[in-house]
């Protein structure tokens, strides 16, 4: 992802990447859905869109939770605050194309 532009941050757990997003307030973020634990992702969205310095950040979420056993759990029946969602294997360019389309609308 850096050869392609953008400066690339990363945190080790949901609560980090929060924190990272209000001390930094990024231009984009980028979400696995199982992070520290399943579902941290959306957690982690839920929280930067309650947030009024965050809110307002665009959310690309990633995952490969359809292939796990944990795919019953993903909340289909609730509003995810995300911009983007992308099923994992996910091809760098794929990425970048969603990247580039949410910044354009910044």
């Amino acid at each position: 992802m850096e050869i392609a532009g953008p400066t690339v941050r990363n945190a080790s757990s949901a609560e980090k990447g929060f924190k990272r997003a209000l001390e930094e307030k990024p231009d984009l973020v980028v979400l696995d859905v199982i992070m520290d634990s399943v579902l941290d992702g959306v957690s982690t969205s839920d929280l930067m869109y309650g947030d009024d310095q965050t809110k307002n950040i665009p959310i690309i979420m990633v995952t490969s939770i359809a292939n796990t056993d944990y795919a019953d759990l993903f909340p289909t029946d609730q509003n995810i605050h995300i911009d983007a969602f992308l099923t994992k294997p996910v091809a760098p360019a794929s990425l970048l194309k969603q990247v580039d389309k949410l910044l354009a609308k910044k």
